[in-house]
């Protein structure tokens, strides 16, 4: 099902592409312009099981972006001159920023190098916490040990439920399930419901989580390009939405000033861990004003508002499936004629598995 809503949806974009729908509207559709999200940058993978995969874009594709981007003359905005031209009545020409999220290690491998070649801004938005050793990816556990067994157990929602991933499918299916319903916990329910799934699965949550970060000798170096941009993620990426709003400030203003101490420079720009419309609300972005940041960006769909009238505090993004390889299809995302969230399976199907 899956699988036929993606392709479906490719459908959908290349026919808007060739009808020229798209192109026609976009004077109209586009806003100023347009913040991509992207989250890793690497190779492709081998691995049968990758319920991440759509969060993945090769170089290759990222600087065949890059200059597609160009061409379509598109201004390339640091997320500072993305924030100030999204105060204002739409110029001219329409503008692109390019994000990403999660601080990961592979960025210094694959994507700078892409960036500093057609030498063009970004901003990397970091959770402090990994860098540290301290945080959890519990989505990187999770992939683990549904990749590794065939039959799983753990308590959801005080019972003890057994659940069978043999097949490719199946584990998919999986994942999907708990991935949702992790969503839907505190963070202290999150580390207890990991917990139990690695201890009994042998998984080193720990090893898993510091592996993919990247570490503070590269952020430095970072910090010292002009083209980068470096914004906070919070200190462990719990979704906000599901936080006290004490504990919720302190990630925000902790992880700003971890960044601000460790990298000698101000931190201005905040990326909600998720990003999801369930893991922030007005709630959320009261902090994040209060907390100082000049702006906030979710993954929300959408381009930035003409009339200079965007909520700095919820900015939105354009998220790059990676499995789409079309520049054509990039095209019409940017049009804004389309941006809709995707729909997710409820927690409540976990149930079906007993």
């Amino acid at each position: 099902m899956l699988f036929r809503r993606s392709v479906l949806a490719d459908m959908g974009l290349e026919l808007a592409y060739f009808s020229g729908l798209s192109h026609i509207l976009e004077r109209r559709t586009g806003g100023a312009g347009a913040i991509l999200k992207f989250e890793h940058v690497r190779p492709k993978r081998a691995d049968p099981f990758q319920p991440l995969r759509s969060r993945d874009v090769t170089p290759e594709f990222l600087d065949r972006a890059i200059s597609v981007l160009r061409r379509w003359n598109l201004d390339f905005l640091s997320i500072d001159e993305a924030a100030e031209r999204s105060r204002h009545a739409a110029v001219a020409r329409r503008f692109v920023c390019l994000t990403f999220d999660g601080g990961h290690r592979d960025f210094m491998t694959f994507a700078y190098p892409v960036l500093s070649r057609h030498r063009v801004p970004f901003a990397l938005y970091v959770p402090t916490g990994f860098i540290d050793g301290i945080g959890k990816a519990w989505w990187l556990a999770l992939e683990q040990v549904i990749a590794r067994n065939a039959r799983i157990g753990l308590v959801m929602n005080r019972i003890e439920r057994h659940f069978f991933a043999a097949t490719l499918a199946e584990k998919y299916q999986l994942y999907e399930v708990l991935h949702a319903w992790m969503m839907t916990l505190s963070p202290d329910d999150v580390a207890i419901a990991i917990g139990d799934l690695c201890g009994r699965y042998g998984v080193d949550i720990n090893a898993a989580s510091r592996d993919a970060a990247i570490n503070w000798q590269d952020l430095a170096k970072l910090a010292r390009d002009p083209q980068a941009t470096i914004g906070s993620a919070t200190v462990n990426y719990p979704n906000l939405a599901r936080t006290k709003g004490t504990i919720a400030l302190r990630e925000m203003t902790m992880g700003r000033t971890v960044l601000e101490t460790a990298l000698d420079g101000p931190c201005r720009h905040f990326a909600y861990p998720f990003g999801g419309q369930d893991c922030f609300g007005p709630r959320e972005m009261m902090l994040a004003r209060e907390a100082g940041f000049t702006s906030a960006v979710s993954r929300a769909p959408g381009v930035v508002r003409s009339d200079g009238q965007s909520d700095m505090m919820a900015l939105p993004r354009i998220v790059w499936d990676g499995r789409r390889t079309s520049l054509r299809a990039l095209r019409v995302v940017l049009s804004g004629l389309t941006s809709r969230p995707p729909k997710t399976q409820t927690p409540e199907l976990a149930a079906n598995y007993g």
